[in-house]
């Protein structure tokens, strides 16, 4: 069946990262806001401020809750060690701060079963908290999951000043990055729309919907993915909430591929960790390599600056 829209109320360093390629490579042991027009200046950043290696990556479990909401969150993050291999449960923390970017998976899957997305992400320098969702689609459609999102980044923030091995490291100065696949990618767009959270200064929905209208508090950098000939979520659905959104925005298509025939294409960690690193550490070669990351005989690239 495919998900339509439903109503709401209004609410790739000049060095490219060396461990990308391997992103997919094995399983790990892991089984509200201001309008637009005033909204505040990003903080100054330069791309001195972006990592120029890649790390290692730790990963930590956290049973959160929201009320009586299980939010279960896998939190990977730049860890000591060689970069390459697989997450190491409970590795010690890289030196420095890093900004926080979320990963939600889609249905029936788990953060583990997204490390191809989510392992660039922390290579790369950022703190990926990622939630593990029984999704209910109704519950997809009403915010639950997008607001549940927003607890975890909240808790995710907290650590920063908590009896936490984390403590110290997160960067919350240009804001939070969200992500997310399919209802994944739903949830993402809801923190835009039905249940926006101010916080988000980048987004990156995939093959989503459209949840409603740009809720107006949300001042974001956001990056569409989508195959054109997705049948679960349809294209103009994507291309509609593409379309809704103020500048700064962009669209990779994947010209003749579903809902996941290009999922572990290489180009989409690729360009979603330099649009990250463009948007939470102001790295404006990581923004000048975006058409390169993207560019293929099958792909389309958009890219709206203002």
């Amino acid at each position: 069946m495919s998900m339509q829209r439903r109503t709401f109320p209004s609410r790739r360093t000049v060095l490219k990262l060396s461990a990308l390629g391997a992103a997919g490579a094995g399983a790990s042991l892991y089984g509200a806001g201001q309008a637009l027009a005033g909204r505040p200046a990003a903080p100054a950043r330069t791309p001195l401020d972006a990592p120029a290696e890649p790390f290692a990556i730790g990963v930590r479990e956290y049973a959160w809750t929201r009320g009586d909401r299980r939010c279960t969150t896998f939190v990977y993050y730049p860890a000591t060690g060689a970069a390459g291999g697989d997450p190491v449960i409970d590795a010690p923390v890289a030196e420095g701060a890093f900004p926080i970017c979320n990963y939600t998976h889609g249905a029936g899957s788990s953060p583990q079963g997204a490390e191809s997305q989510i392992r660039p992400l922390a290579e790369a320098g950022f703190i990926v908290p990622a939630p593990h969702f029984a999704f209910d689609i109704g519950e997809v459609y009403r915010g639950e999951y997008s607001m549940d999102v927003s607890e975890i980044l909240t808790r995710t923030l907290a650590l920063n000043e908590a009896d936490d091995p984390l403590a110290g490291h997160i960067d919350a100065a240009p804001g939070v990055g969200v992500s997310g696949y399919s209802m994944g990618g739903m949830t993402t767009h809801g923190l835009l729309t039905i249940a926006p959270d101010d916080r988000i200064t980048a987004a990156i929905p995939q093959s989503t919907v459209d949840m409603g209208d740009p809720s107006g508090q949300v001042a974001a950098k956001v990056l569409f993915v989508h195959g054109d000939q997705d049948p679960t979520c349809p294209y103009a659905e994507g291309r509609r909430a593409y379309e809704e959104l103020p500048a700064p925005k962009a669209f990779l298509t994947f010209l003749g591929a579903d809902h996941s025939s290009h999922w572990h294409d290489d180009r989409i960690p690729l360009t979603c960790v330099d649009w990250m690193r463009w948007s939470l550490y102001g790295d404006a070669a990581a923004r000048d390599r975006l058409p390169e990351d993207a560019a293929g005989d099958d792909t389309s690239w958009e890219f709206v600056q203002e």
